[in-house]
């Protein structure tokens, strides 16, 4: 699947762009699917909302259950100072996670295709296995800011292994927020560790280094393209001031290699973890 260019420049960048790798009728059907599973959602509860302004999710069952569960998230400005939404509820949707890579039937499909399995394994996984999944909206007008972070931070394995694999599900642009990375920054040591122990969780911080402010990188994409990075690559989005949302899918994948450490946020108990077709 990829060129040896391609593969040299992820082992040099910390990150590849794959461009038109996922057909049309896969866009619609996952779109579609998830906006199923949003005109569902009963749930106006403003607490469910999801936020990297703070990282703390201690006695936060609904975050915390949601590992091996599919619920939706609000975006932080969704609702007005009267409680009430500030934009149509479809509108509101901050992400759909944490499991549709299991428990939806469309999703499962396109998420343990061969084609991603054989991507990880030219990466450097010799086991490679799904740990989590996320829809994202950055919804028009009210799309939250991302700040930087690096995925290895919360998906820690003895070594490093963690991938992500990010679908454009819509074009990401400057203008609806699209992903910003540090080139090379994958180079560099992991900075944070978030931390879990029953339902208190943490975020240690493990170097000094500090975050890019302005010479990071964007990384504009057409929908149906791949972005697949380093679990050390640290990366960014923008809030969404547009009128056109940034629709995503991602895929978290460690190396069953490794070590997945107890101390994860994340953790498999209700299925045996799987990787991808040949894999299975």
């Amino acid at each position: 699947m990829l060129t040896e260019q391609q593969k040299a420049h992820y082992q040099q960048q910390g990150f590849v762009v794959l461009p038109g790798v996922i057909e049309p009728d896969w866009l619609t059907k996952l779109k579609t699917q998830a906006a199923t599973w949003v005109k569902q959602w009963q749930d106006t509860d403003s607490a469910h909302t999801f936020t990297t302004k703070n990282n703390n999710r201690s006695g936060d069952d609904y975050f915390l259950d949601s590992a091996e569960d599919v619920r939706c998230f609000f975006e932080e400005d969704a609702f007005d100072d009267k409680g009430q939404f500030v934009q149509a509820k479809e509108l509101c949707i901050n992400k759909i996670g944490h499991a549709l890579h299991e428990l939806d039937p469309i999703f499962n499909t396109f998420s343990h295709q061969a084609i991603w399995g054989d991507i990880a394994q030219t990466l450097g996984q010799k086991q490679p296995q799904i740990r989590q999944s996320m829809y994202i909206y950055k919804q028009p007008n009210i799309g939250g800011e991302v700040n930087w972070h690096q995925d290895a931070s919360f998906f820690y394995t003895l070594p490093q292994s963690v991938i992500t694999f990010w679908f454009a599900i819509e074009d990401a642009t400057l203008q609806n927020g699209c992903l910003w990375v540090e080139p090379q920054g994958h180079k560099g040591p992991l900075r944070e560790r978030f931390n879990r122990d029953g339902k208190q969780t943490s975020m240690q911080v493990l170097s000094d280094m500090p975050w890019l402010s302005k010479t990071g990188v964007p990384l504009e994409v057409n929908a149906g393209s791949l972005v697949v990075f380093h679990g050390l690559l640290p990366h960014y989005s923008a809030a969404n001031r547009s009128a056109r949302s940034r629709q995503a899918y991602t895929l978290h994948v460690t190396d069953g290699r490794c070590v997945f450490a107890k101390e994860n946020w994340l953790q498999a108990t209700k299925w045996p973890l799987r990787g991808f077709e040949p894999n299975e």
